[in-house]
């Protein structure tokens, strides 16, 4: 079966290849451009494939960052039917930065990673740090897409209804992209209505920033890392659910704390042994968020748990490897070999897709959806990320 995944993947992979571009549109009829976090996920999905594509992918996402070291979400290719911003090339928001995790892999697999690419990926973490961070020492986004869960229950609040549906949510993301703050280079820097501090954005940041130090030796991005991890820890721990929640900075912060898969992802960056197996605990229970193809997003059970639909408890392929690097950061035999056993067996009764249901592994969204070939980067055959003692 491996090898058959593998294969499909790379058929994808190829598919999906722009080459005057030098990255792959995620799904050429949904999903026609650019993505910063999907591309992010290509470039280990082609080191998974030993293709140096790799680097290719990984440079393109910094091709439309701006002197200060904003990094949009999309790079429009063609004309985008619908702008998230007012820039006319590219995205006026960002998305999970991602990067600085893609160039600690690549470097530990053996890829010799431009120094143009670490330099404009140190610039992006540090505007990050400088531009978005609140009192509490977290990073705060202004626009429920910059999250890239959409449309995650921890949204609800503020569009005001837990009932889910496709057009009410989009009409509530726009509302909210016209009442957004943007600076003289068109990046967003401020919301009228939506200012939250994400866990799993501030946990990704945190990990892209120690990645990077560890890569770089550069002690602004370590002492980055250490500061997000301390206050996550103080500011969004929620001991009764035993997960990282988000904080709410401006609108309607109530549906912050539901327990969603984003929770767990404070163990990327926590020194706290007690919490970090708490959390992940929780990826291995089948009453939480273990299910028998992948991880369900919601816990099963929960009042708004629904397997097929979007962020509301579909497993996916970049949750999926992101709690495989938290796992191998604490030596969670249990979780790891879970997450990949999951993943190999989701890829192949998905037909690679955007997102599955967790307890039958049917495809859901966008078939075949390009990051779902990240599954060829938790390949046993590879070695774990460096070295990141808690």
């Amino acid at each position: 079966m491996i090898e058959d995944v593998r294969s499909a993947c790379r058929s994808v992979l190829n598919a999906a290849w722009v080459p005057h571009m030098g990255y792959c549109v995620p799904n050429p009829r949904t999903y026609p451009h650019l993505w910063l976090w999907d591309s992010c996920f290509h470039s280990l999905a082609w080191m998974g494939q030993r293709d140096p594509r790799c680097l290719q992918e990984l440079s393109a996402i910094f091709v439309a960052q701006t002197d200060s070291g904003f990094v949009p979400h999309m790079r429009y290719l063609g004309r985008p039917t619908y702008r998230r911003g007012p820039r006319r090339d590219a995205s006026s928001l960002t998305q999970p930065p991602v990067y600085g995790l893609v160039i600690e892999r690549l470097t530990d697999a053996g890829w010799e990673v431009p120094k143009t690419v670490t330099d404009a990926a140190l610039r992006a973490i540090s505007y990050l740090w400088l531009r978005r961070r609140t009192g509490e020492g977290l990073l705060a986004l202004y626009h429920p897409w910059e999250s890239g869960a959409d449309d995650s229950p921890r949204w609800d609040s503020w569009v005001g209804t837990s009932t889910w549906s496709r057009w009410r949510f989009a009409l509530s993301d726009r509302y909210l992209l016209y009442r957004m703050v943007f600076d003289s280079e068109e990046a967003a820097c401020g919301s009228r209505s939506f200012v939250s501090c994400p866990a799993a954005f501030n946990a990704i940041a945190g990990y892209t920033a120690g990645s990077l130090g560890r890569v770089t030796g550069d002690p602004v991005a370590t002492r980055i890392a250490d500061q997000l991890g301390e206050s996550i820890d103080a500011v969004l721990w929620n001991e009764d659910e035993r997960l990282w929640d988000d904080l709410p900075k401006v609108g309607r912060g109530e549906s912050q704390s539901a327990p969603t898969l984003d929770g767990v992802l404070g163990a990327l960056i926590t020194r706290d042994s007690r919490k970090a197996m708490r959390a992940l605990d929780q990826v291995v229970d089948p009453d939480r968020f273990g299910a028998p193809y992948g991880v369900r997003y919601l816990p099963r059970g929960h009042q708004l748990y629904e397997p097929d639909l979007y962020w509301r408890g579909p497993a996916w392929p970049q949750m999926n490897y992101l709690l495989w690097l938290a796992a191998y950061r604490w030596n969670r035999d249990d979780v790891i070999e879970a997450v990949q056993d999951a993943s190999w067996r989701s890829a192949a009764s998905s037909s690679l897709a955007e997102y599955w249901n967790p307890e039958t592994g049917n495809g859901r969204g966008a078939i075949p959806q390009t990051w779902a070939t990240l599954v060829t980067a938790v390949a046993q055959d590879f070695a774990p990320p460096s070295e990141f003692s808690p």
